[in-house]
């Protein structure tokens, strides 16, 4: 497996930040450091081990990738797909930080333009790296300064994942702008302590947490119902933070005990920024 040559030539040494370039089965600088390409098509750049419970489990992208391939998030997807077209015209690399399996990436991403799915879980890196021929996947703490070039990005996206606004303000291009997706204080409300509870004041929170670097150019809600399943229950449970936890509180166990389809809220805003 090859990482796409535009995305090689965004990406720096996580040690010396000198660029990089793919030789054999590897990424290599010209300092002699040296990061291999795993056989499922993703490189880690990470020189040091992640705290237990930040990376998303075995467990956690299989539930991931049955509840999207079925379809319950689409209406969000493309709505990320058609600001990312609004906001990227001409071909340019679009890095999603975050990127998790790679979903919304790959349903973003416009024609001839690339992608950079960044994120701290290789296990979910292996479904993003095969998501779309254009993407290249990279394993990193996003809490620490990115292996990306100054100005390299047309757009950053962030879905569901943590913000680094320093970093998105240095690796988009000029006139670059970022996509943030965030759940509602509603959303999935009738699942009640089985899911992580959305603070009301999460806009101003968002606004707040990006001030210093970016300025809102556009929001807008997307909200519906969904009749899930109970297998589709406990996959929306299961994919999300709400993961690491379910062994407190008996949440468990009252999630095996569904057994009859739920109705929920599904709520999300988008928010982009220049």
């Amino acid at each position: 497996m090859h990482l796409p040559e535009p995305v090689v030539r965004a990406l720096r040494c996580s040690v010396c930040g000198e660029p990089l370039a793919e030789h054999g089965r590897a990424l290599r600088c010209e300092r002699g450091h040296s990061f291999d390409l795993a056989k499922q098509g993703y490189v880690n750049l990470l020189h040091a081990k992640i705290p237990a419970g930040t990376a998303d489990t075995a467990e956690m992208v299989a539930a991931r990738v049955e509840f999207l391939t079925a379809g319950h998030y689409r209406p969000l997807a493309e709505a990320v797909a058609a600001q990312v077209a609004r906001l990227c015209p001409e071909p340019g690399l679009v890095v999603d930080a975050g990127a998790g399996t790679g979903y919304y990436l790959a349903q973003a991403l416009p024609e001839n333009s690339y992608g950079l799915a960044l994120d701290v879980s290789a296990i979910a890196l292996r479904r993003a790296a095969k998501a779309h021929p254009a993407i290249g996947a990279a394993v990193w703490n996003l809490w620490e300064p990115w292996p990306v070039a100054d100005g390299a990005a047309s757009v950053v996206l962030n879905v569901f994942a943590p913000r680094n606004a320093s970093e998105f303000r240095r690796v988009l291009r000029p006139g670059g702008a970022l996509v943030v997706v965030s759940p509602n204080p509603g959303h999935l409300a009738e699942l009640g302590s089985a899911v992580l509870g959305i603070g009301e004041d999460k806009e101003q929170r968002l606004d707040s947490s990006l001030a210093a670097h970016f300025a809102l150019d556009h929001r807008e809600e997307i909200s519906y119902r969904l009749r899930l399943e109970p297998a589709a229950v406990r996959q929306v449970v299961g994919m999300g933070p709400a993961a690491h936890h379910l062994h407190r509180d008996g949440r468990a166990e009252r999630l095996a005990e569904i057994t009859e389809p739920v109705d929920v809220t599904v709520s999300f805003t988008l928010s982009v920024f220049r």
